[in-house]
């Protein structure tokens, strides 16, 4: 049946592409990406002879009543020989046209092929720019990642930091193994191996919808094994209370700069995320009431944080702050005391230390915080809430609670019992002036 503007605009896009016939050989072609193409299919010399096909340009950019307006121009085109898609081409008449031929085919290539191949120039410019790296990113990012994510941060992290200014302007399908290998290398460069491996899978996401859509048809992420870049760290570790003691040592007999040596202590007091810490302002702290406020734009979940200080943990702070030079940062940059220290730096000092404990990367201090006070018999609630968890759930609606006294003595406990482990030593230990001693032995 002939096609109508009505089921014209009733026409949706499928999986795979499929055509809409109207008559006389016109006929819509859908594509899964929603494009809708005119074309005219034909052949010159009868039946047996092979059939070709023109395309005039998309819908509704071209109305049924000029696309029908143009079939009827290819038609009597054919019907004297001359093929419509030669002429679109730009190939000459044949010599042997009549004169009335010969018009006919200037004033078709004047009417249609003139207007359509700019028309067609314009659409593959912006076909070209539509399947960018960047921009189709973004694309997926709006319809897969924050629909299906509770939390889409890291992935939009991973994408503005590392995957668009290296590869943002090159087209999609274009895109190789070495770019994403450049990509990861440059981070392991910076000590991260493990969001190198995060940052291969986001891709390896991305290319798979790219492939999906049709715009790529190559997955050059997936064709890179994870163990090429990095292994994956298990998720499980959680130091010995032995473990942490070594650790600490280790650290306070290093050569790292003291504010690092701090941080790293602090991570293992407060039991904040890495980015939380070092890249906290002096307007978050209280420190003569010892209170931390982190606000809601640095934390994971966007909701503001409360984290009691013990006394070793203000005291440290007390110090860091003679440290800080006047930054609004507890850890500015050597280079820029406008800005805090960067988010390897104290993975680099960890993997310099040379110490006799387990493969671990620093957030699993968090973990190593919440298996000790779990086992000691501290309330999980308490724990949960100085991880900045939610609970969810009927429970999590109606339990709101701070636990901010609570907490505190938690954490002061916590602290007490960090240093009892750093004390357990045969040796000096010089930590500093904070806490209840300069020197433990």
């Amino acid at each position: 049946m002939a096609l109508s503007d009505a089921k014209l605009r009733a026409l949706k896009p499928a999986e795979k592409i499929y055509q809409a016939a109207d008559e006389g050989g016109l006929s819509l072609v859908i594509h899964p990406g929603g494009t809708k193409t005119w074309q005219y299919r034909y052949r010159i010399g009868g039946r047996g002879a092979k059939q070709e096909k023109v395309t005039l340009g998309n819908y509704p950019d071209f109305p049924l009543a000029d696309a029908r307006a143009w079939r009827d121009d290819c038609r009597g085109l054919v019907q004297r020989g001359v093929s419509p898609m030669a002429l679109r081409r730009g190939d000459p008449t044949p010599a042997t046209a009549s004169p009335a031929v010969m018009e006919m085919a200037q004033a078709f290539r004047a009417a249609w092929c003139g207007d359509v191949m700019a028309r067609e120039r314009a659409e593959e410019a912006k076909a070209q720019a539509a399947s960018t790296v960047q921009t189709f990113a973004e694309v997926w990012y709006s319809e897969m990642v924050e629909p299906a994510n509770s939390n889409p941060r890291n992935i939009r992290r991973v994408l503005d930091k590392d995957v668009i200014p290296a590869i943002g302007g090159k087209q999609v399908s274009e895109v190789t193994v070495t770019d994403v290998l450049a990509i990861t290398d440059r981070i392991k460069d910076r000590g991260a191996d493990q969001m190198a491996l995060a940052t291969r899978n986001v891709l390896k996401r991305l290319f798979s919808y790219a492939i999906a859509r049709e715009v790529a048809t190559f997955n050059p992420a997936a064709a890179i094994e994870a163990k090429f870049i990095a292994t994956a760290k298990s998720r499980d570790v959680a130091l010995t209370p032995d473990e942490v003691g070594r650790l600490l040592r280790a650290i306070y007999r290093s050569s790292m700069k003291r504010a690092q040596k701090l941080a790293l202590h602090l991570l293992i007091l407060c039991m904040v995320r890495k980015s939380e810490l070092i890249e906290a302002q002096w307007d978050e702290f209280d420190l003569a009431k010892a209170e931390w406020s982190v606000p809601a734009e640095r934390m994971k979940k966007d909701r503001p944080h409360f984290v009691p200080l013990s006394r070793q943990a203000a005291a440290m702070l007390e110090e860091l702050r003679g440290l800080a030079g006047g930054s609004a940062y507890v850890f500015p940059s050597t280079h820029n005391m406008n800005q805090p220290i960067a988010h390897s730096t104290l993975n680099v000092a960890v993997r310099s230390l040379a110490v006799d404990v387990r493969d671990f990367v620093i957030h699993d201090f968090r973990r190593t915080a919440s298996t000790c006070l779990n086992e000691a018999g501290f309330n999980s609630d308490w724990v949960e809430k100085c991880l900045a968890h939610e609970q969810k759930g009927v429970r999590g609606v109606y339990n709101r609670a701070q636990y901010a006294s609570q907490r505190r003595d938690m954490l002061q406990w916590w602290a007490d019992f960090v240093d009892a482990q750093v004390q357990d030593t045969g040796g000096k230990v010089i930590i500093g002036p904070f806490g209840k001693a300069s020197q433990v032995a």
